[in-house]
């Protein structure tokens, strides 16, 4: 026998277990596995392009700017940069995780009057009767209502960059304080004390 022959005999051979193999059904597939569902709610507030200058035409770039909330008083915010959208928004996403704080809630609203500040921009916020709603614009509204308030009265006093608008409004959640926090600071019982 030549080798041919050996080769084509192995081969016939192989022919004949796999038609003696019982097929696979068909559609019997594991279904795959569900993406984790995050307990946060996650908001785009901006999306920016920029453009890098070389020798062959321009470099696009973005840059996203995302708010992640639970709507139970925890909120952050990122700003992720990548050469697709997608990926900056997942990247920002990661970033706003990191970056969350506690937000003290009064019965939907906040418990006082406060004003956040960051470079040009400036925010006032101030409580409000329950029904009043979420009374702010942009950004703003975005972060409040994934904070968990439901009642609150805000006004820009100055830019309207949603950057500094952002940071602007954390600076005033991170100021805020509950009837709590103000009487173990001053070593007094909770009850009857207010905050105004």
């Amino acid at each position: 026998m030549t080798e041919e022959t050996k080769v084509e005999e192995t081969k016939v051979e192989a022919k004949a277990e796999n038609k003696k193999a019982p097929k696979k059904k068909q559609g019997t597939r594991k279904p795959k596995a569900a993406a984790p569902v995050s307990e946060f709610e996650e908001r785009v507030v901006a999306v920016n392009r920029v453009a890098k200058v070389v020798k062959g035409g321009r470099r696009f770039s973005f840059a996203a700017l995302m708010i992640v909330g639970d709507k139970k008083g925890r909120v952050g915010y990122g700003l992720g940069k990548a050469k697709e959208v997608p990926e900056a928004i997942r990247k920002a996403t990661q970033a706003a995780q990191k970056s969350m704080i506690n937000v003290p809630l009064d019965s939907g609203t906040i418990p006082h009057e406060v004003t956040g500040e960051f470079d040009a921009g400036k925010i006032l916020f101030k409580p409000a009767a329950n029904g009043t709603g979420v009374k702010a614009a942009g950004a703003c509204r975005s972060i409040m209502e994934l904070a968990g308030v439901t009642d609150v009265l805000t006004k820009s006093l100055r830019g309207n960059n949603p950057h500094n608008i952002v940071k602007a409004t954390f600076d005033a959640l991170k100021n805020l304080r509950s009837v709590d926090q103000v009487a173990k600071i001053r070593g007094k019982e909770a009850q009857g004390l207010r905050i105004k």
